[in-house]
């Protein structure tokens, strides 16, 4: 078989897979049957099938999934998350756009402890849409930096997606997670400063909140000093264990579950009950990943068996394209794919490919991965299937219509872009934190 005719095989049976509402996980598995049939001897391609499953799962780098996962369920069952928002919003009096200030503050907060998308834009839109619609806020300018601020928590560690894009794609985890942290507060620079010059100069977008709190002094820091500062204390270990080059990803991930569970002892918030769901929640999640990380790593070998990735990088080499072309290239492909498919899917699909191209043409494995996590970013965000807009909708009021949703994100998607752009023509936004690891 010719090296398109297998190629254009695999991926017509994924998608038809995929738009017949198969999980992502087992459309992948499906078409690693046929293609382990068609490409490594049937019966015993079979069997190689099983132990690639096998030896895709025992990595010791994987281990950090769960543990971050652990991390964020444990703060969010346990109500710790939402003291720290209470306490942000607390220390926040006059700006314009108050709680849209503090949804972007504390998103971001929440960000450095979850690793998850979809957990910080439902904690967020659980939390602070009710009031801010109540308060008479646009919808705009209450459901925009709730979801924007949403997806950061994939930038910024403890992020299992990284994690699982970095073994993937054979980058350094440890890096690939701290290269994610630059690009991820710059977005919440600029989302910080778009809502507060927004509001600013359309007073009526967030109107003044009466309720504010008056306290003064330390009355007004002391919640932030006991519910914020501790909780950030989490993340400073995590990120530095690995910064220093103490610790691996592996063991900074165990420092922040244990960190996480002796906070909640700590301020008396853990309870058996939240224990259980928060384990429960990780090991759904974690099982999740896995088994899409089995159907991932065989995909990427049928790929290579059957031909179709030589013959694909063959035929752009001819081209003869530039590294940033390349690059360019890589990245459109992912925001047309964050239009319509998920971030999990868009990596399975892509990263047999561009990681081949990558090495070939010498681009830098962590640029390009940073680079990677800010395109999937974005298609959290760009209709009409992003997926922290179908979170939105799911906590929004009936009256908020869908279009009112893909409105609120169109300034924070441009924003993003505006960051990818620079950290395309700046690749030490990227890669400058990582080399100080080196």
């Amino acid at each position: 078989m010719e090296w398109y005719s297998a190629l254009l095989l695999m991926l017509g049976l994924m998608f038809a897979f995929m738009a017949i509402g198969i999980p992502v996980a087992f459309t992948f598995l499906g078409v690693n049957l046929v293609g382990a049939w068609l490409f490594l001897g049937g019966e015993a391609g079979l069997g190689q099938l099983v132990r690639n499953s096998v030896g895709s799962i025992t990595s010791f780098s994987l281990t950090p999934i769960p543990l971050f996962v652990l991390m964020g369920e444990v703060l969010f069952h346990t109500g710790l998350a939402f003291r720290a928002i209470e306490a942000i919003e607390r220390l926040i009096n006059k700006l314009p756009g108050r709680l849209s200030v503090v949804a972007v503050l504390g998103g971001t907060t929440f960000a450095t402890l979850s690793g998850s998308t979809i957990a910080n834009t439902a904690m967020m839109g659980g939390v602070m849409l009710p009031q801010m619609l109540k308060r008479g806020y646009h919808p705009t300018m209450a459901m925009g930096p709730i979801m924007a601020v949403g997806g950061i928590a994939m930038l910024i560690p403890p992020s299992a997606l990284a994690v699982m894009l970095g073994s993937l794609a054979g980058i350094s985890i440890a890096e690939l997670l701290i290269g994610g942290i630059l690009p991820g507060l710059l977005m919440a620079l600029c989302f910080l400063g778009y809502v507060i010059i927004r509001c600013h100069i359309n007073p009526e977008l967030a109107p003044a909140d009466e309720s504010a709190t008056k306290a003064e002094g330390w009355e007004r820091w002391k919640p932030f000093m006991r519910d914020v500062v501790p909780l950030f204390a989490i993340f400073v270990a995590v990120v530095g264990s690995m910064l220093a080059g103490w610790a691996s990803p592996t063991e900074s991930a165990a420092i922040g579950a244990v960190a996480s569970v002796i906070a909640t002892v700590f301020y008396r918030a853990l309870t058996w009950q939240a224990l259980y769901k928060s384990l429960m929640e990780t090991a759904q999640v974690s099982v999740v990943i896995l088994f899409v990380l089995v159907a991932s790593t065989t995909f990427a070998q049928l790929l290579s068996f059957s031909g179709a990735t030589s013959g694909l990088l063959s035929l752009i080499n001819e081209l003869q394209l530039s590294p940033l072309m390349l690059v360019l290239g890589m990245l459109a492909i992912l925001l047309v794919l964050g239009c319509v498919i998920d971030q999990i899917s868009m990596m399975m699909i892509t990263l047999p490919f561009f990681m081949p191209l990558a090495h070939a043409a010498g681009i830098d494995p962590v640029w390009l991965g940073v680079m990677m996590l800010v395109a999937m970013e974005l298609g959290l965000l760009t209709p009409p299937f992003g997926l922290l807009l179908m979170v939105m909708q799911s906590v929004a009021p009936p009256s908020i219509r869908l279009q009112q949703i893909y409105g609120a994100a169109m300034p924070f998607i441009i924003m993003e872009v505006a960051v990818l752009g620079l950290v395309i023509a700046v690749p030490w936004l990227a890669i400058g934190l990582p080399r100080m690891m080196n």
